[in-house]
């Protein structure tokens, strides 16, 4: 089972959009993951389980680990592009 971070600025309202929007994705690719949901701060504390991390802002790339900037989840702009980088990084 792969293991995702997603994190925004404060863990809670930008990135629970996201974590819905990840969670539909997943069940549609037939892909399991276990789901972290924290704050950009938190991170860190997470990377090193995870095999990919989704922020709703830029991170930088201090991490072993794919990072997906997922701000196309809020505006809809460039969504499926997001999707395909996702998919790809947990294939």
């Amino acid at each position: 089972m792969k293991t995702i971070v997603i994190a925004c600025g404060t863990g809670v309202a930008t990135s629970t959009v996201v974590v819905e929007k990840v969670k539909n994705l997943l069940q549609d690719n037939g892909i399991e993951a276990n789901i972290i949901q924290c704050t950009m701060n938190d991170v860190a504390g997470h990377a090193d389980h995870a095999d990919l991390i989704i922020t709703t802002m830029h991170l930088e790339d201090n991490f072993s680990k794919p990072i997906v900037t997922a701000i196309s989840f809020l505006t809809g702009i460039g969504q499926e592009a997001t999707e395909q980088q996702i998919l790809h990084h947990l294939k």
